[in-house]
């Protein structure tokens, strides 16, 4: 008998590891699998019949356990700082000016890990960190769980979550082996330390395998295993299939036109959009480019209220607002709570399949676009000159340097440049094509078909 716990943790993680073929595949390989949820329970009402679902009380961290998951943090930007313009950024984001009893320990955190940093020292801090679950009810309770489940392998559907620590601790304090999915393409090259150890890894690609070894010395490569990603896998699914009749009927469009989507980043890492969406809607009403239709995709990670007064001054703009619902208000980090449907899954894939080209602010949509070959247009107005938030200073990210020495988008810095890129792919849309292809291939390095089967299959393996 083999049994499997999943946890997931957010919004993302449900469309990754439960509207993919992962569910599925875990339940085929395992003999019992159980889902450990940090999302109200009722969400999965409609996608999970076989497996059990329990859902997790709350944790929110005190102050011991969050100074010392702070200093490892700090800890690990400090030791991977040098050369690494992404890792530098987020130490300066990380610092604080606050005059409150974290913002004081923050400031003291920088000077003690300013030569407290070596990887020794981070696993100190960890260990310190571990310990202050010690006599927390809800960690408690989450011992009682483990317990009872009896399971042979925790499986972790993010690696960063905070709340996720004490119910690793939990199962180290059992011998529960655990592994963990890396989450997004840029989360070992440019963000701080993981929430907590784990015993495997599962990475998208060889490159990540490889930033992982850099980033976290201790891991031995025979426990990480390269297998795609899920978040992709739904793109070779039929079931999320739509007829292109049925896109051109949705959105509106005129079928004498191409499409042109403008995909959003969430307003805390892209607050340009707007200025993207009207330099675009301006070029279209001037004539600079030529008549289309114009989908803008908004983040499903906030409310689209920032755009209300684009929808009055250019009626022309389609929408798609994600159709992603709030299951939780109360959480210390409200988007994670946030739901996909399956409608949306198959909205976002007709977008992706029909629409001629993409432009967005360096996000991985131009991942999601690259998949059907569409050509994609990186915004970067803002520098430290012009006033503008400076969003070219994430082309000195490491996953971003990837992209800008692939060629495989076009990176704009102003109006000029953005018309131009406009122009030339809705002319020559196969136009840096063999480079796109590299760039999936750089960044996951495996098939979308049966994603979700070699996940299983590898989780099993380590059972």
């Amino acid at each position: 008998m083999k049994k499997l716990g999943v946890v997931i943790t957010d919004g993302v993680g449900f469309r990754n590891f439960i509207l993919s073929d992962f569910l599925k595949e875990a339940e085929k390989a395992f003999d019992e699998v159980v889902i450990l949820s940090c999302l109200p329970k009722e969400v999965y009402s409609n996608f999970v019949t076989n497996s059990k679902i329990i859902e997790l009380e709350v944790f929110e961290e005190k102050f011991p356990t969050w100074f010392f998951r702070k200093a490892k943090e700090v800890a690990h930007l400090k030791l991977h700082q040098k050369n690494n313009f992404g890792i530098q950024d987020s130490l300066r984001i990380n610092n604080s000016k606050l005059k409150t009893s974290r913002g004081y320990a923050t400031r003291f955190i920088f000077k003690l890990t300013a030569v407290l940093h070596s990887e020794k020292w981070m696993q100190r801090y960890n260990s310190w960190q571990q310990r202050s679950f010690e006599n927390n009810s809800i960690t408690v309770g989450y011992k009682t769980i483990l317990e009872k489940e009896k399971f042979d392998l925790l499986f972790f559907t993010h690696q960063r979550p905070p709340f996720i620590a004490p119910l690793v601790y939990q199962a180290e304090q059992l011998k529960i082996k655990a592994a963990s999915f890396i989450f997004s393409w840029d989360n070992l090259a440019s963000k701080g330390r993981m929430a907590a150890n784990f015993d495997y890894y599962l990475v998208w690609s060889d490159l990540m395998k490889a930033e992982l070894q850099q980033f976290y010395t201790s891991v031995k490569k025979e426990n990480i295993e390269v297998v795609g990603t899920p978040q992709f896998e739904p793109y070779v699914l039929e079931r999320y299939q739509v007829a292109k009749e049925d896109f051109i009927a949705q959105f509106d469009l005129d079928t004498s036109l191409k499409t042109i989507c403008f995909s959003c980043g969430d307003s805390s890492t892209s607050k340009n959009d707007e200025l993207y969406i009207e330099t675009i809607a301006k070029a279209i009403l001037n004539q600079q480019i030529e008549k289309v239709n114009f989908i803008v995709r908004t983040s499903p990670a906030e409310d689209p209220i920032r755009f209300a007064s684009f929808v009055e001054r250019f009626p022309f703009i389609k929408w798609n607002y994600p159709r992603w619902t709030l299951s939780r208000k109360e959480h210390q980090e409200a988007w994670s709570q946030r739901i996909p449907s399956v409608e949306d899954v198959k909205d976002l894939r007709s977008i992706l399949e029909f629409s001629d080209l993409n432009i967005n602010m360096l996000s991985t949509m131009s991942l999601d676009f690259i998949q059907f070959d569409k050509p994609v247009i990186n915004t970067v107005f803002g520098n430290i000159e012009n006033g503008l938030y400076d969003d070219q200073r994430f082309l000195n990210y490491a996953h971003i340097v990837n992209v800008v020495n692939s060629k495989a988008t076009k990176i704009v810095r102003n109006q000029e440049e953005l018309v131009i890129a406009i122009n030339h792919y809705l002319k020559n849309p196969n136009l840096d094509s063999e480079n796109r292809t590299q760039l999936l291939k750089l960044q996951i390095t495996k098939p979308l078909p049966e994603t979700g089967k070699r996940i299983a299959q590898t989780l099993l393996r380590w059972t």
